[in-house]
């Protein structure tokens, strides 16, 4: 099974050591020790843990579609020429980039600090595993 020390965990769900502490000692999180003495967390209830914290608001402008990945944020940075731009959105911890034409932008009336969403749909997802520490 894998587990996460303190901080580990605490950098994964983008909170604070002390944090993860006192969801710890608050029973939302289970730590155990590791064979050094040191305090370990389940990463299936970290896990359990992200999901239940990553719920997004809700958008009540979305309407139907077929993509599941809605991520809200904000309008960061915004770099155009003529005809094409890249917009930058901050989407919690998130960077995400778009490029689209520069005519789509000022028909959304994107400016930095604007409120939008990044709406991916995509056939291919990769999935990266970190190198073994030695």
């Amino acid at each position: 099974m894998t587990t996460y020390r303190i901080s580990e965990a605490a950098e994964l769900l983008g909170v604070s050591d002390d944090t993860v502490r006192r969801w710890v000692d608050s029973g939302v999180l289970t730590a155990s020790d590791d064979d050094a003495g040191r305090s370990v967390i389940a990463g299936t209830d970290l896990a359990a843990l992200a999901v239940e914290r990553a719920k997004t608001p809700d958008d009540p402008a979305a309407g139907s579609s077929s993509a599941r990945n809605r991520l809200p944020g904000l309008v960061t940075r915004i770099v155009s020429d003529t005809v094409m731009s890249q917009v930058e959105l901050q989407a919690g911890p998130f960077r995400l980039v778009s490029l689209m034409s520069t005519e789509a932008v000022r028909e959304l009336g994107l400016e930095v600090g604007s409120r939008a969403v990044a709406v991916v749909k995509a056939t291919t997802v990769l999935v990266e595993t970190p190198r073994a520490v030695r």
